[in-house]
């Protein structure tokens, strides 16, 4: 069991899995939700959501997160990052929402859920997170 070195982190985080993203919500203890999210290895981190829903209401330019991914099999590993949101952008359908839908769950199906969605691109916003501390582990079991 061991932390992992920055090149075997940045390729566990651009893997494609389901994160949960961790925010502090006032009078109430963290709310922690399951997120897609798209991550590139020396890059900022980025996720899509509603500016309505409970984790968009949270969220602003300077909010801090945290953000985690595992291995749920053995070797069992983590990576969770922390960071400041240091964008929040309009979110197209073609260059962002399309590509992210397929990384989860293929080329087609990705692909139709896009399309069977019943709101527009209006109704999402990517939340830019800039990861600047890291906690790791590997190999355990």
């Amino acid at each position: 069991m061991g932390s992992m070195s920055r090149d075997k982190r940045e390729a566990f985080l651009a893997e494609p899995r389901i994160a949960v993203l961790a925010l502090n919500e006032p009078d109430s203890g963290p709310l922690a939700v399951p997120v897609w999210y798209w991550y590139e290895p020396g890059g900022d981190l980025w996720f899509e959501t509603q500016p309505e829903s409970r984790k968009g209401r949270l969220l602003a330019v300077g909010t801090r997160v945290s953000l985690c991914v595992q291995e749920t099999e053995a070797p069992l590993a983590y990576v969770s990052i922390e960071g400041p949101v240091i964008e929040i952008a309009e979110d197209d359908r073609e260059l962002h929402e399309i590509p992210m839908a397929q990384r989860y769950l293929g080329e087609e199906e990705g692909l139709a859920y896009i399309e069977n969605l019943p709101t527009t691109d209006s109704d999402w916003k990517r939340y830019i997170v800039r990861p600047e501390r890291w906690r790791t582990m590997d190999g355990v079991i």
